[in-house]
């Protein structure tokens, strides 16, 4: 799968991490930045993110910074964009099942590296159920 990584300043250590782990799973990983030590702003990033993810370069999204909500509210200002903030994998899985969530983003200030693995893997193993909650994630994109 093609997936797209993008942090702030605080989250370059979980970001390498996750990028390092998903390459030797098998995936093909574009990272969008941040270099370590470079302060930046999350909204830059996680613009970029949803640019990637909205065009289809990236079939998914993880976005990461120290709480997960900034850049999570970021991404979301994309509609093409569903990116749910979680911290445990249940949730993860339930995003992409209930919600077709195609990105995900974590707080590195909250969340250690092997929860962090569980999330990402939950979400990537996930389906879309479809069905009844389809036409409300069709309302996501299109309010009326």
């Amino acid at each position: 799968m093609r997936i797209a990584i993008a942090s702030d300043h605080a989250a370059t250590d979980l970001k390498a991490e996750l990028r390092d782990w998903l390459i030797d799973s098998g995936h093909d990983v574009a990272d969008l930045g941040p270099s370590e030590g470079e302060s930046v702003d999350y909204p830059d990033y996680g613009y970029k993110l949803a640019a990637v993810v909205a065009d289809g370069s990236a079939e998914r999204g993880i976005a990461l910074c120290g709480s997960g909500i900034g850049i999570s509210m970021s991404v979301n200002r994309n509609p093409a964009l569903r990116c749910a903030l979680v911290s445990e994998p249940l949730s993860a899985g339930l995003a992409r099942e209930h919600n077709d969530a195609n990105c995900l983003a974590m707080g590195a200030r909250l969340t250690g590296i092997e929860m962090a693995k569980a999330c990402v893997t939950s979400f990537l193993d996930t389906q879309f159920a479809g069905g009844r909650h389809q036409r409300r994630v069709d309302k996501l994109s299109d309010p009326k």
